[in-house]
């Protein structure tokens, strides 16, 4: 069964539940498993289910595992190395919000950037992006999806910490840190400052965790008080924790949205290319992992902020392991394995689409040759990017959004670069094969 972005694929039957020894959890992020009681179910990280299978696998079968109760009783046992620390946690509360909001973000992000291409910018630049019909269309309906992203990634954030009490209120804190909404901007006696990505990112966090210590303090109430506790109680009073909690420092927060935005603005020069290099080569670091998905968040919340440079890097950054492993595959076919010569093939495709984790075979494989080779070629492109000037509106999308690129036939040519030169290193670091 998978958990992807997409949803919940293959998923298991209650037969299929009930016949089997027990169940492997191999997940970065939280999926529901009260559908498991009273089967043994290990926890384990996502890379563990790939590159230890066997040792989880015998740790069910050699009954080491307890079985899992949902109500109390035993706990789903956790493997050794993949106890949550704090800083874990978090990530993986982070990731829930993250992979809730992204299809608003790309699906929102695509159809402003379609509208910037279909717009005429002679007939009123301030108005650019709205002055036909069409345009204004798709900016409009991009607009309505995009501006759920806080609200969307706040609420999903407290769920993953509270569960569902928790929706509500990072959603109201999200959309509140969108708003800018403060104690002075609600009397009149200032504008509203958005708090925008980060602000967002606290009202998921902060919220979360008072939901989740206000429902411990609910269970000390009377049996009889339990039905009205997810309909009253819950709902009441965490909004209005919120509300107090955003209109008191909403504005900190949005002084620091502000600087953070006028920071990235200001960047030039060296200062510029070594942070489109630093972002592409994370792109790279994991393929998919912690590294690769800060990078495309910090990428998002700069497009948030009105910053576009940072999102190409990102993107060409992201698109060139693939592309540059398929290279060395069909170029130098001596280095590689038959399959990995036919799956090669594949990362051409999965590289121009921008699906990084195509490359994640070949490091799992070979990680000490692959990874470097792809970094240095993902950071050279991040890094060109940033010197061409190449912006883009669309958060994804791969070779699709090109032309709504600022600049992009030098956005190829950094393309381009880029998987050339990883693909070089990577050959010259691969051994040739001796077939048996």
């Amino acid at each position: 069964e998978t958990n992807g972005s997409d949803g919940a694929k293959n998923i298991l039957t209650k037969d299929e539940i009930a016949n089997c020894d027990g169940i492997i959890v191999a997940a970065e992020k939280k999926i529901e498993t009260a559908r498991f009681d009273g089967k043994p179910v290990l926890f384990t990280r996502v890379d563990d289910g790939i590159h230890k299978p066997e040792e989880l696998i015998r740790k069910i079968t050699s009954g080491e595992v307890p079985a899992f109760h949902a109500e109390g009783g035993a706990q789903a046992a956790e493997d050794a190395s993949a106890t949550d620390s704090f800083g874990r946690s978090l990530y993986k509360n982070l990731m829930n919000g993250v992979s809730h909001m992204l299809p608003f973000v790309v699906g929102g992000g695509i159809m402003i950037a379609l509208a910037f291409l279909l717009d005429d910018y002679s007939i009123n630049p301030a108005n650019f992006g709205m002055n036909t019909p069409v345009a204004a269309f798709f900016k409009t309906v991009g607009g309505a999806a995009f501006g759920y992203m806080l609200p969307i990634l706040a609420g999903f954030i407290a769920m993953s910490i509270a569960d569902r009490p928790g929706l509500v209120v990072g959603f109201v804190g999200g959309s509140m840190a969108a708003a800018g909404t403060s104690f002075a901007t609600i009397a009149g006696t200032a504008d509203p400052v958005s708090s925008g990505f980060l602000g967002a990112l606290l009202a998921g966090f902060v919220g979360g965790y008072f939901m989740l210590a206000f429902e411990k303090l609910c269970e000390k109430l009377p049996r009889s008080l339990e039905g009205i506790k997810p309909i009253l109680l819950y709902p009441v009073v965490g909004v209005l924790f919120m509300g107090l909690f955003m209109c008191a420092f909403g504005p900190i927060v949005g002084a620091l949205n502000t600087g953070l935005t006028g920071f990235l603005s200001s960047l030039g020069g060296t200062s510029k290319i070594l942070l489109g290099a630093v972002l592409g080569g994370m792109m790279s670091i994991d393929m998919g992992g912690p590294f690769n998905k800060a990078a495309y968040v910090f990428g998002t919340a700069a497009l948030a902020s009105g910053n576009y440079e940072v999102m190409a890097a990102v993107m060409v950054g992201g698109m060139v392991p693939p592309i540059a492993i398929a290279l060395s595959t069909t170029f130098c076919p001596k280095k590689w394995t038959p399959d990995e010569r036919r799956n090669g093939i594949v990362n051409y495709i999965m590289g121009l689409c921008f699906v990084t984790e195509g490359a994640i075979p070949y490091a799992a494989a070979d990680p000490l040759r692959v990874l470097p080779s792809c970094v240095i070629g993902a950071a050279l492109s991040g890094a060109l990017s940033m010197t061409f000037g190449c912006a883009l509106r669309a958060p994804h999308g791969g070779i699709f959004v090109f032309p709504v690129v600022d600049h992009a036939v030098m956005y190829c040519v950094a393309l381009a670069v880029g998987s050339v030169v990883g693909a070089v290193i990577l050959s010259l670091l691969k051994k040739t094969r001796t077939e048996e």
